[in-house]
């Protein structure tokens, strides 16, 4: 499905927000008043947090974000970078988990040039991937194939969280 706006890569409303005054996109998120289940944030700390991406690469797409918006990885203190590759290791756990899937990416883009979509938060992606789940539609279509909504991503992998 292509993406409209309002809609999620699966085709279903979610939260629409655009950054409020002074703050990043996922700042105004993770500080809105909608519940988690609404926002698809899966997991909060003190420093960070973990949503499901609303555009993702293939179902159950991740990322992890500091709470502080930094634009860069070494502008992270040391308390954040540690709990932030923590949450990293618990998504690991999660989408195995939750979808048993054959391997995982993981990985940032700091800046426009180094791939980010939104350069001014950052955040590292973890993605599930499955042998041979390669496909051209995003890039000729601008579309992605979901075999399940965001919502069920969303739910599954809160599920497999791991108890800390």
């Amino acid at each position: 499905m292509a993406h409209d706006s309002g809609k999620g890569s699966d085709g279903l409303a979610h939260v629409d927000l655009k950054p409020a005054q002074g703050k990043t996109l996922f700042e105004t998120i993770e500080q809105s008043d909608f519940p988690d289940e609404q926002t698809y944030i899966i997991k909060r700390s003190e420093l960070s947090f973990v949503i499901v991406n609303v555009f993702p690469y293939t179902p159950g797409h991740i990322m992890i974000l500091p709470k502080r918006p930094v634009r860069t990885i070494d502008k992270l203190t040391n308390e954040e970078y540690s709990n932030i590759w923590e949450l990293v290791r618990e998504a690991t756990i999660a989408i195995k988990s939750a979808f048993n899937p054959d391997g995982l990416n993981v990985g940032l883009n700091e800046g426009t040039a180094g791939g980010g979509s939104i350069p001014d938060h950052l955040h590292i992606h973890v993605v599930p991937r499955w042998s041979a789940d390669t496909n051209f539609m995003t890039t000729i279509g601008g579309s992605r194939i979901l075999p399940i909504t965001l919502a069920d991503s969303w739910a599954r992998i809160k599920k497999s969280w791991p108890q800390t």
